[in-house]
């Protein structure tokens, strides 16, 4: 069975494709095509709709409140990278790991082959050990493996 939070995700993903990475939509509409609360809403655009995943979320709460969404385009592969290198933190928690895992595969900056392989390496069932010290490590392994897609790009230009 699919989660609310699901449908409310497909549908929002299904108009930013239709209309070229850019919508705006009414709350309250939503929140009632969908039989819902608009904090449901609220929830999936925090959660699903992030920075991290190459989104831009606005908002304006109130009677003639609307919910912008802006996919943001990758322009420079390397200068992309650089920058999510340099935004992590000392400890990297799995959800960002894997956000910043599905954005590289999302704009086609690594393979489906090489998605499974980094996010397994960055699962906390691999790396097990206790907290705060997993975090720690998984930044370490995923700044690595950044680091060689990196270099692998400069390579190529």
């Amino acid at each position: 069975m699919v989660s609310l939070s699901d449908q409310i995700e497909k549908y929002f993903r299904k108009l930013l494709q239709r209309y070229q990475g850019e919508i705006e939509i009414k709350r309250n509409k939503l929140a009632d095509e969908f039989d819902c609360a608009p904090s449901q809403i609220n929830y999936v655009l925090d959660t699903r709709f992030t920075v991290d995943k190459g989104y831009l979320v606005e908002s304006q709460r109130g009677g003639g409140g609307y919910i912008r969404i802006i996919k943001i385009d990758i322009d420079s592969e390397t200068e992309t990278l650089q920058d999510i290198i340099s935004g992590l933190n000392e400890a990297v928690p799995q959800k960002q790991a894997e956000s910043i895992i599905a954005r590289l595969y999302d704009n086609d900056l690594i393979s489906y082959q090489e998605k499974e392989l980094m996010e397994t390496a960055v699962n906390r069932r691999i790396i097990n050990v206790e907290l705060p010290y997993r975090d720690l490590i998984r930044s370490r392994i995923l700044k690595g493996m950044l680091k060689v897609i990196l270099k692998n790009l400069d390579e190529e230009d």
